[in-house]
C-alpha cells in the first residue's frame, strides 16, 4: 500500500534518524467526517477483529480475567499474562470466554451436576470455579435431564449435606433443542422462569438459555462487545517461545479453553527459539491465530514471516514506561520509526501490526495508527484501573496502583516465565530490564477507554480520515523540535484542575 507518510519516514531513515511520538505531529486536513462518525474497528491478527484498536498488555499488574472481560466489553481485547501456573492461566481464559453468551444467548455446554452430589459439593465447586451464576442442570449418567437447582436452593436450604436429588426441582420447563432465542424468551416469560434447558426427544441436555443473557441482547447492551462467532468475549493468552515440555503442556492446556489469539511473547522476538515455535504451532495447531513479538527491526519481521504462517506482529523493544532494556542492553529503535518500518514488511503479507509501548496520550495512538499500526497494546494507561490486578497503595495522599515491568527484579525472581521472556533462565541473579512503580488510580476501564477512544476519534476527525485504513494510508507527519513538543502541552500557566487525559 502506497502511503503518504512514506517519503517522510524514508528521508529520516536514510539520514540515520529514528523517531518516536513526541518527535512528530500529524498534519491536519480537510474533513468530511465528524469524530462520532469515525469507524475505529480494526484487526489484531488476520482473522481476529477488534471494535476498538486497543488491547491490554500481558503483564501481571495489568491483565487478568477481570480486566480482560472489561476490555472485551469495551470492544478491545486483553491478553492473560503467563506469570501464572498453566492451570491458573487456563482458568482465567475460561472466566472470560464463559462470561456471557452474547449473540444468540444460547449456552451450548451448560454446567451440569449429578443427583448423588450434595449441595455442599456443588457450593464448593461453584466457589472454587468462581462461577457468577447459581442455576445448575441436574443430569444422570447418560446426560438426561432430571431436574434443576437455582439460587433459591443455596439461600433457603438449611442443611447443605442434603443430596441434590432430594431438593432439586423436578418439574422443569424445557424446550426442543432447535429453539431459537425469540422462542426461548416467550417460553421464559410465560413460565416466569430464568433458565430454559433444551433437550432432544430422549431428554438429553443439548443447551440452555438464561433470561439475563437474552435480556442483554434484547436491550442492545452487547452491541459494542468484541465477541467471537459464538457470541463469547474475545481474549488472548501469552506463552513463551521455548519448545520445553512445560511450555508445550501450557500451550495445549490453554488451547483447550479456546483463546482467540496466542501471543508468543518474548522481549527479543527475532530468535531461533521464536522461529522454531512458529514452525511447531503451524504444524501442530495450524488454525490457531498467532501474534508474535516483540521486534523493532524490519529484518526481524522478514525472518518471522519467512518462518511460517503468522497472524500478527507486535512491535516495541524498550519503549514502555517501566522498561529499561534500551539503557541496560543498548538496543532498540524509537517506536514510531519501528512501527513504520515493520509495517512496510508486514503489509506485503497482509499481516496486521500491533504497536506495543511508549504511548502516553490518546494522540499517540493516532500517531501509531498513522505510522501503520492496526492496533496498540497498552500497559501503564490501563494498569491504574479498577479492574487491573495491581495492588492499591497511597502515595503522598493519592490513591495509586502498583505497576511493574515483566523484566523487573521482583517479576523475574517470582516467575520463571519472566526470566524466560528476557532469556535469563540460567542466571542465578537476573539482570533486570524493567522497574517497579505505581501509577495514579484511573477509575474503571470503561471510563479510561472512553477517554482514550474519544481522543482517537478527534484525531481521525482532524486528519479527515473516516476509519483505520484511511488513516494508515493518508496520514502525513511533521517533524517537531523540542520547543514544538513543549508548545504542544499546556504551558505558561499554573494548572488548577488537571484533566484526566493528560
Amino acid at each position: 500500500m502506497l502511503r503518504r507518510c512514506s517519503k517522510f519516514f524514508k528521508w529520516h531513515s536514510e539520514n540515520y534518524y529514528s523517531l518516536t511520538f513526541d518527535d512528530v505531529s500529524l498534519r491536519t486536513g480537510h474533513s468530511k467526517v465528524s469524530p462520532k462518525e469515525v469507524d475505529v474497528s480494526t484487526k489484531i491478527t488476520k482473522n481476529v477483529t477488534l471494535k476498538t484498536p486497543i488491547v491490554s498488555s500481558a503483564m501481571d499488574t495489568v491483565t487478568e480475567h477481570e480486566l480482560a472481560t472489561a476490555m472485551a466489553k469495551e470492544g478491545g481485547m486483553g491478553f492473560i499474562h503467563k506469570n501464572l501456573t498453566a492451570e491458573e492461566q487456563a482458568w482465567q481464559i475460561s472466566k472470560v470466554k464463559n462470561n456471557l453468551n452474547g449473540k444468540t444467548g444460547l449456552i451450548k455446554k451448560p454446567i451440569c451436576i449429578r443427583e448423588n452430589q450434595t449441595l455442599k459439593d456443588v457450593d464448593e465447586y461453584r466457589k472454587r470455579k468462581d462461577f457468577q451464576f447459581s442455576s445448575f442442570l441436574v443430569v444422570d449418567e447418560d446426560k438426561k435431564l432430571k431436574g434443576i437447582i437455582t439460587s433459591k436452593h443455596f439461600l433457603f436450604t438449611d442443611d447443605y449435606n442434603k443430596k441434590i436429588s432430594d431438593i432439586m426441582l423436578k418439574d422443569v420447563v424445557t424446550a426442543p433443542e432447535k429453539t431459537n432465542m425469540g422462542e426461548a424468551l416467550k417460553i421464559l416469560k410465560k413460565n416466569w422462569t430464568k433458565a430454559l434447558p433444551l433437550v432432544d426427544k430422549k431428554g438429553h441436555v443439548k443447551g440452555m438459555y438464561a433470561y439475563k443473557d437474552i435480556l442483554s441482547i434484547e436491550k442492545g447492551l452487547t452491541n459494542e462487545f468484541n465477541m467471537d462467532e459464538e457470541g463469547r468475549l474475545r481474549v488472548g493468552a501469552a506463552i513463551g517461545d521455548s519448545l520445553s515440555d512445560e511450555n508445550l503442556e501450557r500451550l495445549k492446556l490453554l488451547l483447550e479453553r479456546e483463546p482467540d489469539v496466542i501471543l508468543i511473547d518474548s522481549a527479543h522476538g527475532d530468535t531461533q527459539n521464536m522461529i522454531n515455535m512458529i514452525k511447531y504451532m503451524n504444524k501442530n495447531y495450524p488454525n490457531v491465530e498467532i501474534l508474535v513479538g516483540n521486534i523493532s527491526e524490519p529484518e526481524s519481521a522478514e525472518r518471522i514471516l519467512k518462518a511460517g504462517k503468522v497472524g500478527g506482529i507486535k512491535v516495541g523493544q524498550g519503549p514502555g514506561s517501566i522498561c529499561s532494556t534500551r539503557k541496560v542492553a543498548g538496543i532498540g529503535c524509537p517506536q514510531l520509526s519501528a512501527v513504520y518500518e515493520i509495517t512496510e514488511i508486514a503489509e506485503k503479507k497482509g499481516v496486521p501490526v500491533c504497536a506495543d509501548g511508549g504511548i502516553k496520550y490518546s494522540g499517540d495512538i493516532v500517531k501509531a495508527i498513522g505510522a501503520g499500526a492496526h492496533s496498540v497494546m497498552l500497559g501503564s494507561l490501563l494498569a491504574g484501573t479498577k479492574e487491573s490486578p495491581g495492588k492499591e497503595v497511597w502515595i503522598d495522599g493519592k490513591l495509586c496502583k502498583t505497576y511493574r515491568g515483566m523484566g523487573s527484579v521482583s517479576a523475574m525472581k517470582e516467575s520463571s516465565a519472566s526470566r524466560e521472556r528476557y532469556r535469563q533462565q540460567e542466571k542465578k541473579e537476573p539482570v533486570p530490564e524493567g522497574v517497579e512503580s505505581a501509577v495514579p488510580y484511573k477509575g474503571t476501564i470503561s471510563n479510561q477507554i472512553n477517554m482514550l477512544i474519544g481522543g482517537v476519534r478527534n484525531g481521525f476527525g482532524y486528519t479527515g480520515c473516516e476509519n483505520v485504513e484511511s488513516l494508515r494510508k493518508n496520514s502525513d507527519f511533521r517533524r517537531v523540535t523540542p520547543a514544538g513538543a513543549q508548545e504542544s502541552m499546556p504551558h505558561s500557566v499554573q494548572i488548577t484542575a488537571r484533566p484526566p487525559n493528560l
